[in-house]
């Protein structure tokens, strides 16, 4: 276990890096002795910092639940990260490429709560019956720590790799579509780059949720009426340069788009 010191220097280090919009060494390579609550405990105290200047947290990102994200990223636990309300961006925004680092885009579907979930032993059942919608949405990743060899104490440190996300399409209760079989085909400048189905998140995307309010309940947290969740992404992330206009289609559910300048 690291100490609170080192803990919030390496907090210190991150915030710094958001701001400046540069990255820093793996934590992994200089801290060998880093356990994944060590970096639960870097990403809280960052998030406290958020709240303490003014940022209004709005929900939670779910990172690595596929299989085509494990391999993507050789990381194979689910981690998860936390939204601000400046974070979120509505259909059709232009973002400024330079505001994040190593910037990529993942296809999700965002659950909006209705009642509170309290883990341990939430289930798919009770996610279901306590959502009052489902949107699609893209996050926009930014990773803060150099990319290469980056394992998930690296990547929990850095909020999950969140950077943005846009919502947009057509938002639907649960129990109004097969959430298993939205399927999605992401576009760059007008070509096809990735495509997916979101029962590559744990078999059900609500199982997403489900994951993270059982995750949140050993850490003392909850989530809550209102909250933004991000389940996963069921495509691999696509890197995205300035001047890239992104849509994706989600079929019945809409599209979202967004363009960076």
């Amino acid at each position: 276990m690291l100490s609170q010191d080192t803990i919030t220097g390496i907090a210190d280090e991150l915030a710094e890096a958001e701001k400046t919009r540069s990255t820093v060494p793996l934590l992994t390579a200089r801290h060998p002795e880093m356990t994944i609550e060590d970096s639960y405990a870097v990403q809280n105290e960052w998030r406290r910092r958020g709240i303490g200047a003014g940022r209004r947290p709005v929900g939670r990102k779910i990172g690595l639940t596929s299989k085509v994200m494990q391999a993507a990223t050789g990381i194979t636990e689910p981690d998860y990260g936390a939204i601000f309300a400046d974070m979120v961006y509505e259909n059709g925004a232009a973002l400024e490429h330079s505001r994040f680092s190593n910037v990529r885009i993942e296809v999700e579907l965002a659950f909006v709560l209705g009642k509170d979930l309290t883990g341990p032993d939430v289930t798919v059942f009770d996610v279901m019956a306590a959502t009052d919608y489902v949107i699609p949405a893209l996050e926009i990743l930014s990773s803060r720590i150099e990319m290469a060899g980056r394992t998930i104490v690296d990547t929990i440190s850095d909020n999950a790799a969140m950077g943005a996300m846009v919502y947009g399409g057509n938002p639907v209760k649960p129990h109004e579509i097969d959430l298993r079989w939205v399927s999605a085909l992401l576009y760059r400048n007008e070509t096809i780059e990735e495509s997916g189905v979101a029962a590559a998140v744990l078999n059900h995307p609500a199982n997403g949720v489900v994951w993270l309010a059982n995750k949140l309940s050993q850490h003392g947290d909850a989530l809550s009426a209102g909250e933004i969740i991000l389940a996963g992404s069921f495509t691999r992330p696509m890197w995205v340069e300035p001047g890239d206009t992104v849509l994706c289609d989600y079929g019945q559910m809409g599209t979202v788009t967004c363009r960076f300048d």
